[in-house]
């Protein structure tokens, strides 16, 4: 059994709010005792949990630290970056439009942004606004989580790159989630009014809502350093990795948040739905199309017969329930969000380390309020990722097996430095410095990172950044036996994080063209 160190030391709230006298019955007994064990238990440096029912907040709180080796602890009005849960945000922002009249949730994307093109001109004519949010275009991801798609480009960039994108499933056929898609949401936004996307989040809901503490980018965090910092399991421990700017896909999970805003948030979406402190933001019936199924995901399970996505929402049923659900992930913050609109109840847990703890919180909670008892979810989500942990980290160990010894690449380091493009994913640079060779993509030094030799002309990159873990890169020749191409293999989803971005099998293989120098 992997046992993970524990180091997390006995450091809980700092600050909580008073409580609803029905607090005990959505609470369950000794929670902050059972939260910090867990947290030790998992090695979560910090968490913030917000509580919605029956319109009140019944507990918005923090418990640990924002950064380790750091003396600051969470507390309610620590910022968080909660990554995905910012897509049913995104939907909201386009449903004050549809009230508006100003867009309709079938319009073409190209009504309103005629310059967009995907690869099939049929799918670039007919998807909608509907595809977008549903994910049913068909196109995925382009790096996923761990490395971000062209950081320091403009998100029109990111867009106008996906004339070039190939589907992995044909348009329309299937649930293919898809970050960049929900970016193209955001920009709606900005076709059809006077403000960013980010503008009208703040204009629309952030401010009148109170949400004084929430923004859409790291660059705005706010300047009293109350913010929790990123960390991973890496090699064994838990280490703080540096912050990453998502500005330019922030309409799909850039979005950072407090315990205490989160509360006011689900107030919006819970009650009576769209509505908040008796102003009325989104329409009875608009909101009933945000939190309406409209793509299945299937189920296998008795408890959950159906399990769908709406907008932004996975919705599914839990032992009879209606819950409206949406995990986010971003390299070094986790989060879970969950509704359950007919008991009016809303739960958030924010975490800074990758996990699954904040899972078993949220259905700890779920089962006190509806009165199920006898789930150990803290046991059932720790043995599963035990499980999973050592299974994925044994066939890692046998991938790394199969690497040849006593090979060496066929040329001298400097034949593979230079230009490499690729139609879609652009530019990536080789350069050799004190016998080393090195990569940068995009131009942007975040994304850069060392290569060892793998054997023959494989490689293996460490990227600078240690969250962003490792890729591997390989090089062909063309007749002359120059270094012509390069293969780097981008892991979309590793299969446990924690082992490492090998061992995947979720990848896409991308083959630059190197720039030959003319003669």
């Amino acid at each position: 059994m992997i046992r993970l160190k524990v180091f997390i030391t006995a450091i809980i709230l700092t600050t909580f709010i008073s409580l609803p006298v029905h607090a005990q019955q959505v609470i369950p007994d000794q929670f902050d005792d059972w939260v910090q064990a867990g947290m030790e238990q998992w090695e979560i440096p910090g968490m913030a949990i917000a509580i919605v029912k029956d319109g009140e907040v019944v507990l918005a709180k923090g418990y640990g630290i924002q950064k380790l080796g750091e003396a600051e602890t969470v507390n309610e009005h620590t910022q968080f970056g909660i990554a995905s849960v910012s897509k049913h945000m995104t939907a909201s922002s386009l449903a004050v439009l549809v009230d508006e009249g100003v867009i309709a949730w079938d319009d073409p994307v190209t009504k309103h942004i005629p310059w967009f093109k995907l690869s099939d001109p049929w799918a670039t004519e007919n998807v909608t606004i509907r595809d977008l949010l549903t994910h049913q275009v068909g196109v995925g991801r382009m790096l996923g989580n761990r490395l971000q798609f062209m950081t320091n480009r403009s998100r029109e960039e990111l867009l106008y790159r996906m004339r070039y994108h190939d589907f992995e499933q044909p348009f329309r056929s299937s649930y293919v989630y898809s970050n960049v898609m929900y970016t193209l949401a955001g920009e709606i936004v900005n076709a059809v009014t006077d403000s960013t996307w980010d503008e009208f989040m703040h204009e629309r809901f952030f401010t009148p809502l109170g949400m004084d503490r929430t923004n859409t980018s790291i660059t705005r965090l706010h300047s009293d350093g109350n913010a929790a910092w990123p960390h991973q399991y890496i090699r064994g421990e838990v280490v703080t990795i540096p912050r990453r700017n998502w500005d330019n896909a922030a309409p799909a999970g850039g979005v950072n948040s407090t315990a205490t805003d989160m509360a006011e948030w689900m107030k919006l979406q819970l009650d009576t739905a769209g509505t908040h402190d008796d102003t009325e933001y989104i329409t009875s019936q608009t909101m009933r199309a945000l939190q309406t199924p409209q793509v299945s995901l299937g189920s296998n399970s008795v408890e959950a017969p159906q399990r769908s996505y709406g907008f932004g929402f996975t919705i599914t049923d839990y032992n009879g329930t209606r819950t409206l659900s949406h995990g986010g992930a971003t390299d070094g913050m986790n989060t879970s969000f969950l509704l359950a609109p007919e008991h009016n109840f809303g739960i958030i847990v924010m975490t800074n380390v990758f996990n699954s703890f904040r899972e078993a919180v949220v259905y700890t909670v779920l089962d006190q309020m509806l009165g199920i008892e006898g789930n150990d979810w803290n046991r059932i989500y720790y043995d599963g990722y035990q499980n999973r942990f050592e299974a994925v980290s044994l066939i890692r160990e046998e991938f790394e097996s199969t690497r040849i010894s006593g090979t060496s690449p066929t040329h001298s380091l400097d034949a593979y430095t230079g230009s490499y493009r690729h139609h879609l994913y652009d530019n990536a640079d080789l350069i050799q410095k004190d016998g080393k060779l090195y990569i940068t993509l995009w131009d942007d030094e975040e994304l850069s990172g060392e290569l060892e030799h793998w054997h023959h002309n494989t490689f293996r990159i460490h990227w600078k950044n240690p969250g962003q873990r490792e890729d591997f890169v390989k090089f062909d020749m063309n007749l002359e036996g120059e270094i012509d191409e390069m293969t780097l293999r981008f892991t979309l989803r590793p299969m446990v994080l924690q082992v490492g971005s090998y061992p995947t099998n979720y990848y896409r293989d991308v083959v630059y063209s190197k720039m030959m120098e003319e003669n």
